[in-house]
């Protein structure tokens, strides 16, 4: 390789480095876009009648929820002498 091949793929190295090191500091730009909640006059009141009833209708589970049933078996093994 000659000196002028080495200088320049050397300065495309450096460049390099330098944009995705500056590439970061876009994501910490402000957008000037208000961070208030939307007000509350939009919103539509809560019913608690109709929350209440809706409670309500949810059915009762017929055995409880296991979230760790398929990690372990639901009862132990029982061993026989």
């Amino acid at each position: 390789m000659s000196a002028g091949t080495r200088a320049i793929r050397a300065a495309i190295a450096v460049a390099a480095v330098f944009s995705s090191l500056a590439v970061p500091a876009y994501a910490q730009q402000s957008l000037k876009k208000s961070h208030a909640p939307p007000s509350t006059e939009s919103r539509q009141p809560v019913d608690d009648k109709a929350y209440k009833a809706a409670l309500d209708r949810i059915p009762e589970p017929k055995k409880p929820y296991d979230p760790w049933g398929v990690a372990r078996p639901s009862e132990p093994e029982k061993t026989g002498k």
